[in-house]
């Protein structure tokens, strides 16, 4: 069956499919991170979306504006000139997609890939705007229908506007009591039964001081999937004893999401775990904010157990087994509450604890956890008597804190390695280090953020939908293609794609590098006696044991 142009016409927006096609175009253009054929058909179908959405409401607004037209033969004479020349731009642009895909994981030290598949990524496109298209045909009959009947007992007006809001309100229905809850029930079943799960080759700990041990108080079977790996990993004494002639067992403490109802009894129950198994008898403890699923990255916690060697103890409480993204929709607050519950029960011990019997205490979050660490406490409740410092990887933009000190950062400092003020408090670091020295030295509470330049989750931002970010500024990251352009809307739609579905090796995007955790918990800490020789030895070993 073959459709005429009049036939088109009558179905979609000639000014839409106009816009729509340069947004599919310039959607095909680098951003922070890689992207395989069906991302691009995501992301490209979403953009052709958006820009036919843009063109309709550019048409609608020159016809109500009565903005003059040119006649009908000029309309078709410059659709033609102008839908020529987007297809070119759009042929152009697919020709070199690849060519921007492999410089951005040549930055990423990654294979090369083939060329992108064309009709592969058009198909998707076509039929996620074919759906959304369909949907807002839909709503528009809906619209019209509620205005219709109430036009006939309300002024035009007053009924268009009512059969609006009606028919927002039943989508959103539709879509939020429906839609969205069927999606998170199905979710929170499914990693539910996940978060169960007991892996045969973890097995429960032997020793009596041990968390998940048979005299624990947190029932092995209540950790959850994460604790009990958390738990069963991580170096041992022999392991830390191959770099330090002096070694220990670090001890690790971890509260379930079933082995209380409250997330203040959780909090009780790993206090009095911790104070069992000697946690403040060792001379750092760190309190962990762990993801959404419980999970607590181990890149992130075995370097700071070698440089303490294994003299450290570590505690984290889940709140959640749903992955990051859904629990911050669905499970927001609690994630919040359960962190603050947990340092306040932890911190309020520490704080009446003699100052020289005390450890080192310190707060650790990656990613949600970050985000959840940094509203767990209030800086006027700590002031007279601080803990020492936190290590805060991969902030999501949302972070407070990571917010100020880069919207404040010292004017000639980048966005993706702010300087704050005299570096006495606040520091930021990326692959190459920026933590070692500041302009005034260090004080007794440091804050460190660990970021990468090509990381979506601590650079997404809804106004890059129509401006231009910071980072994008000269000089960029290091592992920022400079290929990268921003584009109104599509930018916005690129890095969401980069935080959905974007993936990258060790050292890049959101995957945090335990050689750079690493050197950030040397310079936060600054542990005792170790040689820069030794040091290395030891980032190697990490390197290598999480490649």
């Amino acid at each position: 069956m073959r459709f005429s142009a009049q036939q088109i016409g009558r179905h979609f927006s000639t000014v839409g499919l106009l816009f729509g096609t340069l947004f599919f175009a310039v959607s095909l253009t680098p951003s922070l991170l890689p992207r395989d054929d069906v991302v691009q058909g995501v992301l490209s179908g979403f953009a052709l979306t958006a820009g036919y959405a843009v063109g309709v409401i550019f048409a609608w607004l020159w016809a109500n504006l009565e903005l003059p037209v040119p006649g009908e033969r000029i309309q078709r004479i410059i659709q033609a000139v102008v839908a020529g020349l987007f297809g070119l731009l759009t042929i152009s642009f697919l020709w070199q997609a690849s060519t921007w895909q492999n410089r951005v994981r040549a930055l990423m030290e990654m294979e090369e890939v083939a060329g992108i598949r064309g009709l592969l990524v058009g198909v998707i496109a076509i039929g996620i705007f074919v759906v959304a298209v369909a949907i807002g045909k839909l709503f528009r009959r809906l619209f019209q229908l509620l205005s219709g009947k109430l036009g006939r007992f309300l002024p035009r007006r007053i009924s268009r506007a009512a059969g609006l809001l009606l028919a927002f309100g039943l989508f959103w229905l539709m879509v939020e009591g429906v839609l969205y809850s069927f999606f998170l029930r199905s979710a929170d079943l499914s990693h539910q039964q996940i978060d169960a799960l007991i892996e045969p080759e973890i097995e429960r700990p032997a020793d009596p001081f041990r968390t998940g041990s048979a005299e624990s108080l947190i029932a092995w079977e209540d950790m959850g999937r994460q604790g009990r790996r958390f738990l069963s990993t991580g170096p041992s004494e022999a392991d830390i004893r191959d770099f330090s002639p002096r070694a220990m067992d670090p001890i690790r403490v971890y509260v379930g999401l079933n082995a209380a109802d409250t997330p203040e009894e959780r909090a009780r129950l790993a206090l009095e775990e911790l104070k069992r198994v000697g946690g403040f008898e060792r001379s750092m403890l760190v309190l962990i904010a762990p993801t959404g699923t419980g999970w607590v990255d181990p890149a992130g916690i075995d370097p700071i157990e070698y440089l303490q060697r294994g003299d450290i103890a570590s505690v984290a409480a889940q709140y959640s087994y749903l992955p990051s993204p859904i629990s911050l929709m669905a499970e927001g607050a609690y994630g919040v509450e359960s962190t603050r519950a947990l340092f306040q029960e932890i911190y309020g011990y520490w704080r009446d604890l003699p100052p020289e019997q005390r450890p080192a205490l310190y707060l650790f979050g990656l990613s949600l956890g970050a985000l959840h660490s940094d509203r767990s406490f209030d800086l006027y409740d700590i002031i007279d008597d601080p803990f020492d410092g936190i290590l805060w990887s991969g902030p999501p933009f949302r972070t407070e804190t990571w917010q100020t000190a880069t919207e404040r950062r010292v004017p000639d400092s980048p966005q993706w390695l702010p300087r704050f003020r005299d570096d006495s408090v606040i520091r930021f670091a990326n692959q190459h280090g920026g933590l070692e020295t500041g302009e005034a030295p260090w004080g007794d509470f440091r804050i460190a953020f660990l970021q990468y330049a090509s990381d979506p989750i601590t650079f997404f931002s809804t106004d890059s939908a129509y401006r231009e970010p910071d980072w994008m500024q000269e000089p960029r990251g290091p592992d920022v293609s400079d290929d990268l352009r921003w584009f109104p809307v599509v930018t916005m739609l690129q890095l969401a794609s980069d935080m959905g579905a974007g993936r990258s090796p060790r050292g890049y995007g959101h995957e945090y590098a335990a050689e750079h955790y690493l050197d950030a918990w040397v310079a936060l800490t600054e542990p005792d006696g170790w040689e820069e020789s030794e040091l290395q030895r030891l980032r190697q070993h990490l390197a290598d044991q999480f490649d």
